[in-house]
């Protein structure tokens, strides 16, 4: 019975010591080994593009200013017949407000009344000149009958004298009295341009659309005061065409090389997130800014607008199409940034001098190894063998900045390429249990009882 008993001991003990190896032995390699992410490699279309954001502008605006000082008093009616306010639709000619004329029309009064004046004198000036014509003509024959008599008995010298004065003053008189139509002429042309300023500065109270179009923006209302002085105060801001818009697009000076007119484009706003726009490069403006050291130009993008979808100052997300190629083998990016550790690699690979290249950028950091692939133009993707990983050197071509062009022979559509990895643990936890604990069926409860 002792011994029975000092055997059950001891078996007791071998299997407490059996489970806590095993157990221990099984938390060693859930926490050694890691099982690695993977993506198949696609075949496919890649487009390259550049990506900037910008706002959509009407294609030309006008800005409707006023030139001469005074208050609102009405504005006009559009072409629906209603009041001319934001959206409007005006023709040419189209009255848009009514700014107080009282003083300009007593200015346009006050000047036609310079103008009859000054055609009244004209009138004078020609009456004296006839008068003076007269008085001419009658000294004119006193000197004849003068110079025919002589000083003598007849004839005083004095008079004789007198006559001639009297003609040389007519003479004089005669041409006085021609300048003085000309001068009243002068009036007449004086007064004739001061009306016609009056006259203008009398219309520019009515103000008219000079073009047609849409109203963006109104900036007055009916009362306020508007005042013209070194500067057109503005009233209206309207868009000749909405059917044609523009997309001011800021593109940084890295990315400005790629840009050329008529190179094809694709946005989106906000506004309709669903649906993509078209349109393309009509110039790249020279006049460049700079934000905190970064140089940017604008771009103009031209896009039909027929539809009337598009407002004036959405916001658009733009994408400039670079170049495109076409069924090609394409891999994620993070494929090729992804480095293994040493132990992790198969020994097949670790024999190869264009693959051990990546193992030595193993222990560096994974974006200076990026770096150097890139400007080679050469890289290394890992696939899965077994529980370690193999490279595969690639030719890295043209990418989209998600994935990226690669050219090799070992590559073929659906082969899977590592992107990452993650702990066995954590993709199965329950692997750490004691493999010696009972185990419950489905439907049993703690106790080992069948769940009512």
């Amino acid at each position: 019975m002792k011994r029975l008993l000092k055997y059950g001991v001891l078996l007791l003990v071998f299997l407490a010591v059996l489970t806590f190896a095993a157990s221990w032995l099984l938390k060693r390699d859930s926490k050694g080994s890691v099982l690695f992410r993977t993506v198949p490699v696609k075949q496919g279309d890649l487009v390259a593009t550049i990506g900037a954001t910008g706002t959509v502008e009407p294609e030309e605006v006008v800005d409707v200013g006023a030139q001469v000082a005074g208050r609102i008093v009405a504005f006009g009616k559009d072409v629906s017949g209603k009041t001319v306010d934001y959206g409007s639709r005006v023709e040419e000619g189209t009255v848009l407000a009514q700014i107080d004329d009282a003083l300009y029309a007593a200015d346009v009064a006050q000047s036609k009344a310079q103008l009859e004046q000054a055609r009244a004198g004209v009138l004078r000036a020609e009456a004296d000149l006839v008068q003076m014509q007269a008085k001419l003509v009658q000294a004119e024959r006193d000197w004849n009958r003068a110079k025919k008599l002589g000083p003598g008995d007849a004839l005083s010298q004095a008079d004789y004298d007198a006559s001639v004065s009297a003609y040389d003053v007519a003479k004089a008189n005669v041409a006085v009295g021609k300048a003085a139509i000309v001068q009243a002429n002068s009036a007449v042309a004086q007064a004739m341009a001061n009306l016609n300023r009056t006259q203008q500065n009398l219309d520019y109270c009515t103000i008219k659309s000079p073009v047609r179009g849409v109203i963006i923006d109104r900036r007055v209302n009916i009362g306020q005061t508007v005042v013209a002085s070194l500067n057109a105060p503005s009233l209206f801001l309207m868009a000749k065409d909405l059917k044609r818009m523009q997309v001011w697009i800021s593109v940084n000076e890295a990315d400005i090389g790629n840009i050329n007119p008529g190179q094809a484009v694709t946005f989106t706003v906000d506004a309709f997130p669903g649906q993509v726009f078209k349109g393309e490069v009509g110039k790249v403006r020279l006049n460049a800014t700079m934000t905190q050291n970064v140089v940017t130009y604008t771009v103009e993008v031209i896009t039909d607008n027929s539809d009337g979808k598009l407002l004036p100052y959405l916001t658009a997300n733009a994408k400039f199409m670079v170049s495109n190629r076409l069924n090609v083998l394409l891999v994620p990016n993070t494929a090729l940034r992804w480095v293994p550790q040493a132990e992790q690699v198969a020994p097949g690979s670790r024999s190869a001098p264009e693959r051990s290249s990546a193992l030595e950028g193993a222990g560096r950091a994974k974006a200076s190894a990026e770096a150097t692939q890139e400007e080679a133009g050469r890289g290394v993707v890992w696939v899965p063998e077994g529980t370690l990983v193999k490279a595969i050197p690639v030719r890295i071509g043209m990418g989209d900045g998600t994935l990226t062009e690669v050219q090799s022979d070992e590559l073929k559509e659906g082969t899977p390429v590592v992107v990452g990895e993650q702990p066995k643990e954590a993709a199965a936890p329950a692997a750490t249990t004691n493999p010696f604990a009972p185990q419950f069926g489905r439907g049993t409860g703690a106790g080992g009882g069948r769940r009512p």
